[in-house]
C-alpha cells in the first residue's frame, strides 16, 4: 500500500500542475490532505478486519465516491487558519467570511471545523470541540424497551409512545415532487430545480425524525438511571415486507442515541439477547408460554391466567433480562 506522503506528492502537488487537476489550486489544500488521511485509515480499518484485529462487521475496501452523491464536504484542521471571527463569522481559507446561523454556543475553543452540503443544497458546519459533561442526578427508576411498529416505544412502566411514522405522512408529497422530476428533461435547468424540491422534502422527513429521536431518547435516559433494549437485526428486517415501515422507524438511530446518551450522562445501558423470547414468557410466573402470531396482542398465561399486553410484558421481559447484564444492577434487582 503507498504511504500517505506518496500520495499526496502525486495526487495533490504533481496534479495542480496538470491543466485537468489545475483546480486544485483554487482551493485550501488541508482538505485535500484530510481526505487522503480518511483514505489512508479506511485501507488500516479494511486491512485488520480482514485480519482478524477489528471487531464488528466486516470493513470493505474502500470504493470511489459516486459522481451521484450530492453530499460533500470539507475538513479543516487548525493549521488551515480557520477562525470565527468576533461578528460570529466563519473565516475560512480562499473562501473567506461565511455568515453561520448558530445552533448553540460552542462550549470550549473547536480544534476542527467541517463544512458539510447536503443534497438539499444546505450547508451546515461541524466543530469538533471538548466538553465536559457532568452525569445525571441519580434516579432508582430502571426501563425496558420494546420497540415495534404498531407502537415505536412500548415502556416496562406501560407507557406507549405513538410511531410517527413520517415517511408514511409524507408519501403524498414525495409522489408529487418525484412525479415532476420525472417530467422534466434531463439536463435543463427545470430538472435541477425538480431535483432540489425532491432532496428538501426527504430532508424535512429526515429532520423530523431525528428530532423525535433525540427527544425522546433525551427523556428516557434523563428520567432513568439504566434503560435497557432489545438488540434487533434491522438489516434482516429490512430486507422482508416490512423495510419501508422498518427504515421509517429508523431504531438503530434511536438506539444508539440511547447508548451513547447513557455513557455520556453516567446512566448504566445493556443491549439484550434479540433471541430473547420475550414475547412469549410471561413476567409474573416467568413460565414460557409459546409463540404466538402477531395480530394477537394480549394473551393469557397457561400457568397463572395473567393476562398480558403482549408489548408490554415484552418490555417487562427486556428489563428483566437487562438486570442481568448491567455490571453492579442484579444485585440490587
Amino acid at each position: 500500500m503507498p504511504k500517505n506522503a506518496d500520495l499526496s506528492r502525486e495526487l495533490i502537488v504533481q496534479a495542480k500542475r496538470t491543466p485537468q487537476r489545475q483546480w486544485l489550486s483554487e482551493v485550501s489544500a488541508v482538505p485535500l490532505q484530510q481526505a487522503l488521511r480518511d483514505l489512508d485509515q479506511a485501507w488500516r480499518a479494511h486491512q485488520d478486519s480482514r485480519a482478524g484485529k477489528r471487531q464488528g462487521a466486516k470493513v470493505g475496501a474502500p470504493r470511489f465516491k459516486s459522481r451521484r452523491d450530492r453530499t460533500q464536504s470539507a475538513r479543516f484542521t487548525a493549521n488551515a487558519r480557520w477562525k470565527i471571527t468576533d461578528q460570529g463569522k466563519l473565516s475560512l481559507p480562499k473562501i473567506g467570511e461565511v455568515k453561520v446561523k448558530w445552533s448553540r454556543s460552542l462550549p470550549s475553543s473547536p480544534s476542527s471545523v467541517t463544512v458539510v452540503k447536503d443534497a438539499a443544497d444546505r450547508y451546515f458546519a461541524s466543530f469538533v470541540v471538548q466538553t465536559d459533561d457532568a452525569p445525571l442526578p441519580a434516579t432508582e427508576n430502571e426501563v425496558g424497551i420494546d420497540l415495534g411498529l404498531s407502537h415505536f416505544a412500548v415502556l416496562s412502566d406501560g407507557t406507549k409512545v405513538d410511531n410517527p411514522r413520517f415517511l408514511r405522512r409524507a408519501e403524498r408529497k414525495l409522489r408529487k415532487a418525484q412525479r415532476a422530476l420525472s417530467r422534466k428533461s434531463k439536463g435543463s435547468n427545470n430538472r435541477a430545480k425538480a431535483r432540489l424540491g425532491v432532496a428538501r422534502a426527504h430532508a424535512r422527513v429526515a429532520d423530523c425524525r431525528r428530532e423525535f429521536h433525540h427527544q425522546l431518547s433525551t427523556t428516557i435516559v434523563r428520567e432513568n438511571q439504566a434503560v435497557y433494549v432489545e438488540d434487533l437485526c434491522v438489516k434482516g428486517l429490512g430486507r422482508t415486507k416490512l423495510a419501508k415501515s422498518v427504515h421509517d422507524a429508523g431504531w438503530s438511530a434511536f438506539v444508539h442515541m440511547l447508548e451513547y446518551k447513557a455513557a455520556r450522562y453516567g446512566r448504566a445501558f445493556a443491549r439484550v439477547d434479540r433471541f430473547l423470547a420475550s414475547s412469549q414468557t410471561c413476567h409474573v410466573c416467568w413460565v414460557v408460554d409459546g409463540p404466538k402470531p402477531l395480530h394477537v396482542r394480549q394473551w393469557a398465561c397457561r400457568a397463572c391466567q395473567t393476562i398480558h399486553d403482549r408489548d408490554v410484558n415484552a418490555s417487562r421481559i427486556v428489563l428483566a433480562a437487562g438486570r442481568k447484564l448491567a455490571p453492579g444492577r442484579e444485585a440490587e434487582s
